[in-house]
């Protein structure tokens, strides 16, 4: 997992309440063995029946054919917990999604992957909102992990609170497997210690694994 200090990039408003995952990555589409996760992000909102680009679109407009933030409202990532609605993103190179707020699991997704969650307090959403829409894709934002703040034109930086534990995962690139390794030692240390204290543990465990 790619390690994430701070991202700049342009910021796309899709300012709408339960986007879902099937609508972020629409299952009929990862039917390949190699998906296009680039093709795949909002394909069927991004794309007509015939095949051809729906221009009201966000992601079409040209302004913001090159996004690096995304911008939405509650509960984004509703419904299943399918990955590919962050592979999608990572493949558009969006970084970071600043929302009211998360589904659990899509939240969870995003930091098994590197990719940043920032949650905003209503007045301070709607500030930030007004501020993306003013800018129309003309400059970037930028969001830094460390100081924990968004900075970019129309106004001055703007503070969010990541939890230390998460904070810490981003920082240094690691998932659920990374953050056990980090404990390697202490894993190896215990076990060394229960063979020699309670040896009859370990012959009970061998006999059950042939």
């Amino acid at each position: 997992m790619q390690p994430f200090t701070s991202h700049t990039g342009i910021a796309v408003p899709l300012i709408r309440d339960d986007i879902n995952t099937d609508e972020v990555a629409p299952v009929q589409a990862m039917r390949d063995l190699k998906p296009d996760y680039k093709k795949l992000l909002f394909m069927r909102t991004r794309m007509r029946d015939d095949g051809s680009e729906n221009p009201d679109f966000v992601f079409n407009k040209p302004q913001f054919r090159n996004p690096g933030i995304l911008v939405t409202g509650q509960n984004f990532g509703a419904g299943s917990s399918r990955e590919a609605a962050v592979w999608g993103m990572l493949a558009n190179n969006i970084r970071v999604i600043v929302a009211k707020s998360f589904a659990d699991i899509y939240r969870e997704n995003c930091l098994q992957n590197g990719l940043l969650p920032v949650v905003l307090g209503p007045e301070q959403a709607d500030a930030f909102i007004v501020r993306v829409n003013t800018a129309n894709g003309s400059a970037p934002f930028t969001v830094d992990l460390p100081s924990q703040r968004i900075s970019g034109p129309g106004g001055p930086d703007i503070s969010f609170d990541m939890p230390a534990a998460d904070r810490m995962r981003l920082l240094e690139g690691l998932d659920d497997i990374g953050l056990t390794l980090k404990h390697k030692d202490e894993a190896v240390a215990w076990e060394t210690r229960m063979r020699a204290t309670q040896p009859w543990l370990q012959m009970a465990l061998d006999s059950r694994a042939r």
